[in-house]
């Protein structure tokens, strides 16, 4: 038996254990952090580690500034998700006459509204893993190649997986949708100085940059 442990060297502010706090979806490899706070147009961002908080702060900007009601999902494990898919998809194929599988993160996603957009400070071939399973139109962000900046904020806006970056790729993909207009997407860059990696929060201190 291998136990590993991913640690991050960035201080988080942990929230307190919710009342009915969903056991089964962290264990398995996904759970709902928060419901979108008003808005019109429905989205879901799924996020994991270091990126929880960016996501979160996204969701706060989409409501906000753009009338987007997006949930958060906290990713676990986008490999535990993983694994159980294909073994749902191994056993419907070698058992054609009994009931077909259906893979956990498509039954815990199913009759979510809106594009999902999956942020990690990972590789996107890390998030990239379920795609096949999600049931819906799905971006991935993530820490693809190597980033020169001098500051932790810097480097999420250089690899576009920041809180600002995040509202861009779920409004592009509303815009897909026909749910936002595609102007809005110019302004949405344009404000949050999106392609200025100088104009990035530097992110919090401690630890290495």
């Amino acid at each position: 038996v291998f136990y590993y442990l991913t640690v991050y060297n960035e201080p988080i502010q942990h929230p307190a254990e919710p009342a009915g706090v969903d056991v089964e979806g962290i264990v398995k490899g996904i759970h709902k952090l928060s419901d979108g706070p008003g808005g019109a147009v429905p989205a879901q961002i799924m996020a994991s580690g270091v990126a929880v908080p960016w996501a979160l702060e996204a969701q706060r900007i989409l409501a906000e500034d753009w009338n987007v009601r997006a949930s958060v999902w906290s990713a676990t494990s986008w490999n535990e998700l993983r694994r159980e898919a294909v073994a749902c998809e191994q056993h419907n194929l070698l058992h054609p006459e009994e009931e077909q599988l259906v893979p956990y993160v498509t039954r815990k996603l199913s009759g979510s509204e809106g594009p999902f957009v999956a942020v990690s400070d990972w590789m996107r071939s890390v998030p990239d893993q379920i795609a096949r399973w999600i049931p819906g139109p799905y971006q991935s962000l993530g820490a693809d190649g190597f980033g020169f900046a001098d500051t932790r904020g810097a480097a999420r806006r250089f690899f576009h997986i920041d809180a600002q970056s995040i509202v861009v790729a779920v409004l592009t993909e509303l815009a897909r949708a026909g749910r936002v207009d595609r102007s809005v997407l110019k302004q949405a860059i344009d404000r949050y100085q999106v392609l200025d990696v100088t104009a990035a929060h530097p992110g919090a201190a401690g630890g290495d940059a």
